[in-house]
């Protein structure tokens, strides 16, 4: 006999609440592993709505788009805010339970990689941090190996009978994406006749907000593990707090954010 639905058994709440698994007694670790398995899981979303936001895109459908990237946008604001409940953890409740992450770090996470990826920030050199064989290297490649989120994007400027040179349209797509004056040009022209290019206007702004947004999460990122450990390095071997803070200059959409100055 088939068993009813049930809500714990539609969100596999058993196997979902079973996956804390603090590695000490101290109070605060509990707190640390929600906080990044949540991240982990609004990451997930993110990748799902990407994906489906570049098919639309690639395909000409710009507008219901729109939604997905919106979505996305939302999640990037209450990621940011979880920052400040990881906050709530001082240096000494952190560092109580630290030893026992040994060498693990965000540097390994396949799907924030595999965000930055989506959006056009390629960096073959994080492929290191994934296992040979695993999920998430193989997640990784195919977004390493795919046009972006931008690269989509830019590619419906000619479809509007806007300029841009082949070499942003055709380019090796497992390279980080390079600034174009002619990219820009282009976007400047749907800046200045939002009323003729309104659909790529709607779409450039959505794009601004995710970068926003994806900046914004990185300053809070910084902030808290500076308020949490300072100038330490981090538990995988970086920079800490000064890596983070270096990242805070990448942008995914360069010439939606350089033709401001030109309006």
């Amino acid at each position: 006999m088939t068993q009813a639905m049930t809500y714990g058994r539609y969100l596999d709440l058993d196997q979902l609440l079973a996956a804390q698994k603090p590695l000490s007694d101290r109070h605060d670790e509990l707190l640390f592993i929600v906080i990044h398995q949540t991240k982990e899981l609004w990451l997930k979303e993110i990748i799902h709505e990407i994906g489906l936001a570049k098919r639309l895109i690639a395909s000409g459908d710009v507008e219901p788009a729109y939604k997905a990237l919106a979505r996305v946008s939302r999640i990037q604001t209450v990621m940011t805010l979880s920052w400040d409940i990881l906050a709530t953890m001082t240096p000494a409740d952190y560092l109580s339970f630290r030893g026992e992450l040994g060498s693990s770090s965000g540097f390994q996470s396949h799907q924030f990689r595999t965000l930055e990826y989506l959006l056009g920030l390629k960096d073959q050199s994080f492929l290191k941090f994934q296992a040979e064989g695993s999920e998430g290297l193989a997640m990784l490649k195919a977004a390493l190996a795919a046009p972006s989120l931008y690269d989509v994007a830019i590619a419906q400027l000619p479809r509007h009978g806007l300029s841009v040179p082949d070499a942003a349209l055709h380019r090796d797509f497992t390279q980080a994406y390079v600034a174009s004056e002619a990219v820009e040009a282009a976007w400047l022209a749907v800046y200045r006749d939002p009323p003729r290019y309104w659909e790529l206007y709607q779409l450039a702004e959505k794009l601004v907000d995710l970068d926003d947004a994806l900046v914004t999460w990185r300053h809070k990122h910084v902030l808290t593990v500076e308020r949490i450990i300072g100038g330490r390095p981090g538990t995988g071997g970086t920079d800490g707090v000064g890596y983070l803070a270096a990242t805070l200059r990448r942008r995914a959409f360069p010439e939606l954010w350089s033709l401001r100055t030109k309006l």
